[in-house]
C-alpha cells in the first residue's frame, strides 16, 4: 500500500452525504450508501495504484477518520435493500477483526473481480480498532446484497459515533 495517497474526513450530519473519488465506482457507491445510512458526511480519496490497493487504503483511510469519533463504543443494525437484508454489529476491541458469512470471492461487482466488499471492511475493522460482525440473512442479488451490508455497517457506525442515551429515574 505504499505510494498510495489518501484521506478521509468524517462528520456527524443529520443527513448523511459523500464525496467519494476511489477510481471504483462500485465501491465509491458503497461508500455512499454507507455514509447514508450512518448519517455521515464523508470525504474519500485516493489514488490508487491498483484495484486491491485502493480498496484496502479507502478502508484504512475511513476507518483511521472514524476510529476517535466511536463514542458509544457500539452500534447495531438491521438493514435492507431490496430483497436483501444484512446486519452488522460492532464493538471497539483492543484485537480489532472482522468476522463475516458474505463471500463474494467468485463474483464481478462493478466490473471488479475482487472481493471488494470483505477486502474493505477488514481495513476498515483494523483502522478504526473494532470488533465487526457483519451477517448476510437474505438476498440473492450481488448489488442489493453489497448495498444491505454496506447500509447496516453504516448505521451500525453511526450508533457507535453518537453519545449513547442515558436516563434517569426521573425520565422514566
Amino acid at each position: 500500500m505504499t505510494g498510495t495517497p489518501s484521506g478521509a474526513r468524517v462528520a456527524l450530519a443529520p443527513e448523511g452525504s459523500s464525496y467519494v473519488a476511489t477510481g471504483l465506482p462500485v465501491l465509491d457507491h458503497l461508500v455512499g450508501e454507507l455514509a447514508r445510512a450512518g448519517r455521515f458526511k464523508i470525504a474519500l480519496e485516493v489514488a490508487p495504484d491498483s484495484t486491491d490497493e485502493a480498496v484496502a487504503a479507502a478502508g484504512a483511510a475511513l476507518g483511521g477518520a472514524l476510529r476517535d469519533r466511536l463514542q458509544a463504543g457500539s452500534g447495531w443494525a438491521l438493514v435492507p435493500s431490496a430483497e436483501a437484508l444484512a446486519s452488522a454489529a460492532l464493538e471497539v476491541d483492543p484485537e480489532p477483526r472482522l468476522v463475516t458469512n458474505a463471500d463474494f470471492s467468485d463474483i464481478r461487482v462493478g466490473g471488479v473481480s475482487t472481493d471488494v466488499a470483505t477486502s474493505f471492511l477488514g481495513e476498515l475493522a483494523r483502522a478504526a480498532g473494532i470488533n465487526l460482525h457483519v451477517r448476510l440473512l437474505e438476498g440473492d442479488d450481488p448489488q442489493h446484497v453489497l448495498a444491505a451490508i454496506f447500509k447496516a455497517v453504516g448505521a451500525a457506525l453511526g450508533q457507535a459515533c453518537r453519545p449513547a442515551p442515558t436516563s434517569t429515574e426521573e425520565e422514566l
